[in-house]
């Protein structure tokens, strides 16, 4: 699939909608923007989330991080009141509805992630177990504007932005995959994450609001903690109470919003932590599914040549 191909896909799929090719060495004029899609921010390699995994952890944290903590209160309750009777079952149940949800959400693989090497300056993707890459330099994306409508929300406009890779081995078997999801996004958006890989890509590992090269990693960290975690919903909340006793030198800083709101992070707390536990597990195992030829490139010592480079000399097939 060659240049005229993305620019015959975009006069296709999105008509008479807003549409762009856009290149690894143009700057769209839109500041860099992580558009909550960033897994991993490392000083080599950059790691995008590709969906299908959001939901990894939930049945964990609602089991164990509800059920299994409710047992256990229960367990306590008796203990203090003297009546052991059903105690040995109540940790059994507790246990169970942690072990088991527990189990099964990390021995099931999550997608992996798109990955951008800074160090070979190359983009890898698995498909169904098969290895796609492209190299950064001369890369294009396809960025387009389209509009869903529904029954209940009307017309919504949402944006893609896609790259071209290929089937190591297979340089005539291509994909055009996305980065991050469309849903909620505008043009300007896509453009604004576009500018953020490039920064990182050319710039990086740190750099600042322009996407020039910086010391400090101040800007990328502010932009990364603007998706706040749930488990860091009790800290701010924490916070906020903090800022306002502040404010008011002490005197009639809480509210009762406040004190329910923080109750409730609290009660939560344990399913949330449970759920990211979960998650990060599971990523973790899920990472080894890659294979020796790019785990090696990850590496801060690793390999620098590049994958369509071996193919060329090598006629590398895996």
């Amino acid at each position: 699939m060659a240049v005229s191909d993305l620019i015959q896909q975009a006069r296709t799929r999105f008509g008479q909608s807003p549409s762009v090719l856009l290149r690894a060495d143009e700057s769209t004029g839109e500041k860099p923007w992580e558009m909550f899609v960033t897994d991993e921010h490392t000083a080599h390699y950059l790691a995008i989330k590709t969906g299908g995994d959001s939901d990894t952890g939930m049945l964990t944290g609602a089991l164990g991080g509800v059920g299994s903590v409710a047992a256990l209160i229960m367990c306590s309750i008796l203990i203090l009141s003297g009546n052991t009777d059903g105690i040995w079952t109540g940790v059994i149940l507790a246990a169970a509805l942690f072990v088991i949800p527990f189990l099964w959400e990390t021995r099931h693989p999550l997608p992996l992630p798109i990955l951008l090497n800074r160090r070979t300056r190359e983009v890898y993707f698995d498909h169904n177990g098969k290895l796609y890459h492209s190299p950064w330099d001369g890369i294009q994306a396809l960025a387009g504007e389209f509009l869903m409508v529904g029954p209940h929300t009307g017309g919504m406009r949402n944006a893609s932005l896609e790259i071209l890779v290929r089937r190591l081995g297979e340089p005539d078997n291509a994909l055009l995959i996305s980065l991050g999801p469309p849903m909620g996004k505008t043009l300007q958006m896509q453009k604004g994450l576009w500018e953020w890989l490039r920064a990182y890509m050319d710039n990086g590992p740190w750099f600042d609001e322009n996407g020039q090269r910086s010391d400090s990693d101040a800007y990328v960290k502010e932009m990364l903690s603007a998706h706040t975690k749930p488990t860091g919903f009790l800290a701010f909340r924490r916070q906020k109470i903090a800022d306002k006793k502040a404010a008011n030198e002490g005197r009639n800083y809480l509210e009762w919003t406040d004190a329910v709101l923080y109750l409730g992070h609290l009660l939560f707390y344990p399913m949330n932590w449970l759920q990211e536990f979960t998650y990060n597990i599971a990523k973790r195992r899920s990472r080894n599914r890659w294979p020796q030829i790019v785990t090696e490139r990850l590496q801060p010592n690793g390999p620098t040549t590049r994958l369509i480079d071996l193919e060329r000399e090598r006629g590398l097939n895996v």
